[in-house]
């Protein structure tokens, strides 16, 4: 989730209210008893936002506990006060591939299965030492009027440049670019996995010459489709969800979108550890991530989630079940050991 800081204008219209309201979330005593205030490191902005109406209010309401959001996410920061001994914040976010090299550096607490419950979370809502928050994806997107019998389906049809000509842009981003290069040579899906980095670095010759634009933050990437400048691209799916909403035509295919999971994680040696994990114990909930989700236009990664939410607000979700299956997902183990090396040749290979 590095470099992901979403942005989102618009909420889709409730449609949890006539659901069935899962069981209430019991607090324990000790820490509805606590007049604190936990700090939890957010992206800020509308993330923020929706971290305060879903995670944040919530939780005061059940504990009292207030809650202060410190932004950006930076792992460097997390690595500061661990190392200092000085907390500027309780609880963080961070992708999978991060939080592996964050326990690698001892920079975060085990999960505190005395605290978090494991009967009330899904089988798979443990990633090493953090929990299941959020779930991006990285899409292909295309303007429906440059392509009004129909655009790109595939990343094979992106590199397909007689077929389906125009300006095209690409996120400059390592692991996900090499991926949909060996989607478009023909790797299966499910065979994607080791990747093979010569391969993907040859598909990637053939289509650099046609690349417009290759962008890096999340506002570059809605102007320069917004404006025309490109007419199909990689784009994180709220992005373009927000683009559909204010009215540009564009289309969001989910064959072959990349997906990135993130998780809570609480700093090695916080001295608000206890409420720590029973902020992420609360916050791991079916409802709290629906709304969340709800707001944002990412996927929630309790499963449970879907119940709160109207058919049309599912399936803008990356992690919905229609949409899961057409995904693949980052080998974040490999990325936390890998990835710096991986990147170095991807900036060489761009300036080459």
């Amino acid at each position: 989730m590095s470099g992901q800081a979403p942005h989102s204008r618009r909420h889709f219209l409730a449609g949890a209210s006539s659901l069935a309201l899962a069981a209430p979330f019991v607090i324990p005593a000790e820490v509805r008893a606590q007049n604190q205030t936990l700090y939890v490191n957010t992206w800020g902005g509308s993330w923020e936002e929706a971290d305060k109406v879903a995670y944040y209010e919530p939780f005061t309401k059940e504990t009292g506990v207030q809650v202060r959001s410190v932004s950006p996410v930076s792992y460097a920061k997390l690595k500061a006060q661990v190392r200092s001994g000085n907390y500027d914040f309780d609880v963080t976010t961070a992708g999978r591939a991060e939080t592996l090299m964050a326990e690698a550096e001892g920079l975060i607490e085990p999960i505190d299965w005395t605290i978090v419950k494991k009967e009330k979370l899904w089988p798979d809502a443990a990633y090493g030492q953090g929990i299941g928050d959020v779930t991006l994806a990285t899409p292909l997107v295309y303007r429906k009027d440059k392509f009004p019998n129909g655009g790109p389906r595939s990343w094979a049809d992106f590199w397909d440049v007689k077929k389906f000509p125009g300006k095209r842009g690409m996120y400059k981003a390592a692991t996900r670019t090499l991926g949909y290069a060996l989607l478009a040579d023909g790797v299966p899906m499910d065979k994607l996995l080791p990747m093979d980095f010569d391969r993907a670095f040859k598909k990637l010759d053939e289509i650099k010459p046609h690349i417009n634009v290759w962008w890096e933050q999340g506002g570059q990437s809605e102007q320069i489709i917004r404006d025309s400048e490109v007419d199909m691209m990689a784009m994180w799916n709220a992005r373009a969800s927000a683009l559909i909403a204010d009215g540009v035509p564009i289309e969001i295919v989910w064959n072959g979108a990349n997906l990135r999971s993130g998780n809570w994680i609480v700093p090695k040696g916080t001295p608000r550890r206890q409420l720590a994990w029973e902020f992420v114990n609360f916050v791991a909930q079916a409802k709290p991530q629906a709304e969340f989700s709800r707001r944002m236009l990412y996927g929630p990664m309790n499963p449970h989630s879907f119940q709160f939410m109207s058919a049309a607000e599912a399936a803008q979700m990356p992690s919905s079940p229609q949409n899961r299956p057409l995904c693949w997902e980052s080998d974040y183990a490999w990325e936390a050991k890998n990835l710096g090396p991986l990147t170095d040749r991807f900036t060489q290979w761009l300036a080459s």
